[in-house]
């Protein structure tokens, strides 16, 4: 076996392995947005809402929920 077949060999499966995990990560962001964890269809107006006068879209702050967590 040279060098050519298994660059050929490596080349398919490392695409079967790519096409796997993008696969698998459309999944679990579908699976997210259905449980109610995260929007990402409002996450993803960000860029099309960004005005310095329009609200945010998560309304916490995350060094208060990070203070909050440490002291309990």
């Amino acid at each position: 076996m040279d060098i050519r077949e298994l660059q050929g060999y490596a080349s398919f499966f490392m695409t079967i392995f790519l096409v796997v995990v993008l696969y698998w990560y459309i999944v679990y962001l579908y699976r997210s947005e259905k449980k109610g964890e995260k929007d990402y269809e409002k996450l993803g107006n960000i860029a099309l809402d960004d005005e310095i006068d329009s609200t945010p879209v998560n309304t916490s702050d995350p060094l208060t929920d990070e203070k909050k967590e440490r002291n309990k």
